[in-house]
């Protein structure tokens, strides 16, 4: 068993709030929570009525005594716990079937500095940000914030790609003609600027990967995967993973240097691109789904992890669904120029 002080714990709940706790191997996970003022589901507090009854996506844990009609063995099994008698062994993850209001908690707020604006192209830019109090920031591979736009009253959501433990905190956005962000990044934006958001939020994160594993991007859709690749290189992943990468048009294009630098150094990593202009220089013309069959999908022992536009992210549902496979897990995004988010998953 770890010798650690404590183990960090992400509480994700069901209306996409995550809250990071720190709980020691010596008391359990509700103890913890109630200690910072975290109120999840809790009633008889001795594993006897499963009302804590959560699932965790990540880690190792003692499950602690229950009785049956609490916890069933195939629950236990299938990743379900109690947070009221579990004790962590390693830091977890874990999927909180109550919202965070009715926790009594809600998003962290924080602020940050401008650090670094870099245009790749006229349809994206790249934003990096240096955040007071880094480490009470925390999140998962793959989740957003929501930034509150200079000089309006209007927020933005966008996904971190940078990873959890990069000191700065960087972004990918699209720029869309008349936006309120867009307008704000090529237009006013200077280094030194100061931000405020809130997060992080979405169910959209990287699971510890006990399989192999396909990841998908449309567009922009590439930063939650960057943030994914970059934890992967601090926790290598044991079995193949494949990234699609696909576009509109060339300019559209970014980071495949960086795509290369990732697959030189995480373990059995391969990626392909794809461009949907027909006048494109790129090797592969089309869309990603062009790039997949069953056996990119592992004949479904595979985790499918999927962020871009509603219908790339509608083609390929319907595409695999065609290929007459059922991925073991499916995990998407789906995000608009207005940077409405939908979240959803399937086992």
């Amino acid at each position: 068993m770890s010798t650690r002080m404590s183990f960090q714990v992400a509480l994700n709940f069901e209306d996409g709030i995550t809250r990071f706790i720190e709980c020691r191997p010596d008391e359990t996970v509700a103890e913890a929570s109630y200690k910072a003022r975290i109120n999840i589901p809790l009633d008889c507090r001795d594993g006897a009525c499963g009302t804590c009854k959560s699932l965790c996506e990540s880690g190792s844990y003692d499950g602690g005594d229950y009785i049956e009609e609490a916890l069933s063995d195939d629950e236990a099994t299938s990743g379900y716990c109690l947070p009221c008698q579990m004790t962590p062994q390693s830091d977890l993850v874990l999927r909180i079937p109550s919202s965070s209001l009715a926790a009594k908690t809600g998003a962290a707020a924080h602020t940050a500095t401008v650090a670094g604006i870099k245009q790749h192209s006229a349809t994206t830019v790249e934003f990096t940000l240096d955040v007071d109090e880094r480490d009470a920031l925390d999140f998962l591979p793959g989740q957003y914030v929501n930034i509150v736009v200079p000089g309006t009253d209007q927020t933005r959501s966008y996904s971190f790609s940078s990873g959890p433990d990069q000191r700065q905190i960087c972004f990918l956005m699209r720029i869309v003609p008349g936006g309120a962000m867009s307008g704000y990044l090529t237009e006013r934006a200077r280094v030194g600027d100061r931000l405020e958001f809130t997060g992080p939020m979405g169910s959209f994160y990287l699971r510890e990967l006990t399989r192999p594993a396909l990841l998908l991007a449309g567009g922009t859709g590439l930063a939650p995967l960057l943030s994914m690749l970059e934890r992967m290189t601090q926790q290598p992943p044991a079995h193949p993973v494949h990234l699609l990468y696909g576009v509109t048009t060339d300019q559209d294009l970014v980071h495949l240097d960086t795509l290369e630098d990732y697959a030189e150094v995480i373990p059995g990593l391969t990626f392909d691109h794809c461009v949907a202009d027909p006048s494109s220089t790129a090797r592969n013309k089309g869309f990603v789904t062009g790039l997949m069959d069953t056996d990119t999908l592992h004949e479904g022992e595979v985790d499918v992890y999927l962020c871009g536009p509603p219908a790339m992210v509608e083609a390929v549902r319907g595409h695999i669904a065609s290929l007459g496979v059922t991925p073991a897990s499916f995990h998407y995004e789906k995000f608009t120029p207005a940077a409405v988010r939908q979240t959803a998953e399937a086992a």
